[in-house]
């Protein structure tokens, strides 16, 4: 079986072009051709049909989720008709589909390795299916599940491809954080911290300090100092705005036995990996700043486990 290694640096391309994805933007009508032509492809994720409005909702107005489901016909209801939209481009030309665009609508149906992403920052979200096999990677991209960005390219181009799933957007402000870079705290704590500060009991976070001193370390695996605890449970449930997950897979056989995953939260000031681990058997989290760039040598680990 194939290994494939994220966290070497790749070497240098032979020219330019080599080192380079190739990238379509597809709608969802046109992707659905696509996949039809390359041979019946499956793609990489189901498309729900639109709930039918209930009388109630007739009656009595639609529900937000009626609403999106009915705008998101309408935007694709307005889409030109893909066979012509193809061909115009030269993906399609006397019927025939772009070799490229097949092999890589092919390799999302039949890899070796699945990563799926799912990327929420505010009120945006991004979902993106990474498949390998062998030293070719195909990937697919929305954020809106009509307009998809397909790519296909060499594993030796896949940890750059990752880190533009985790990239933020530009319009988002950062500010400092009360979170420090590295800390690491009882998965118990952790939970009952959010779970403290999503229902508005954020009077509990001294008291969930006071029983829990001693346990959380900082970097260096130091005891954070009492004073600065109930702080900084403030900011570890206050401050999430965003989150990264990441589920990894083996998926070259019918059953699918082994799965990684990774999870990443946005806070204030950037990126927190979330590490679980045991200490004497006590379930614990460590957060430590990354960015974009860090995602490949995160999953990494992961990768090698499933490959294993």
């Amino acid at each position: 079986m194939t290994t494939i290694d994220l966290s070497t640096p790749p070497p240098p391309p032979s020219s330019l072009l080599d080192g380079l994805p190739r990238r379509v933007t597809l709608t969802l009508p046109e992707l659905q051709l696509v996949a039809e032509r390359a041979g019946g492809a499956p793609l990489p994720f189901d498309v729900a049909a639109p709930a039918a409005v209930s009388a109630l909702e007739a009656r009595l107005g639609a529900s937000r989720g009626s609403s999106d489901d009915q705008a998101y016909r309408a935007a694709l209801d307005a889409l030109h008709d893909p066979v012509t939209t193809l061909a115009r481009r030269g993906l399609l030309r006397d019927d025939v589909l772009d070799e490229g665009l097949a092999g890589a609508v092919g390799l999302l149906a039949t890899p070796t390795y699945a990563v799926d992403l799912d990327v929420a920052v505010g009120d945006a979200q991004v979902k993106a299916w990474h498949r390998a096999q062998d030293d070719a990677v195909a990937t697919l991209a929305t954020s809106d599940g009509v307009v998809f960005e397909l790519a296909w390219f060499a594993t030796s181009a896949w940890p750059a491809e990752l880190g533009r799933v985790a990239v933020l957007p530009e319009d988002l402000e950062l500010r400092s954080s009360a979170v420090p870079p590295g800390v690491d705290l009882p998965y118990e704590l952790l939970d009952a911290t959010v779970e403290a500060v999503t229902t508005g009991r954020a009077d509990l976070l001294p008291l969930l300090a006071d029983q829990r001193a001693g346990s959380v370390l900082d970097a260096h695996g130091r005891p954070v100092f009492a004073a600065e605890l109930p702080a900084l449970l403030q900011a570890l449930g206050a401050e999430a705005q965003g989150r990264l997950r990441v589920l990894v897979a083996d998926v070259s056989t019918e059953r699918t036995d082994v799965v990684g995953v990774r999870s990443w939260v946005l806070l204030a000031d950037g990126w927190r990996s979330l590490r679980p681990h045991r200490d004497r058997g006590t379930p614990r989290v460590e957060l430590r700043s990354v960015d974009a760039a860090d995602l490949a040598r995160d999953l990494a680990p992961v990768l090698r486990e499933v490959a294993r």
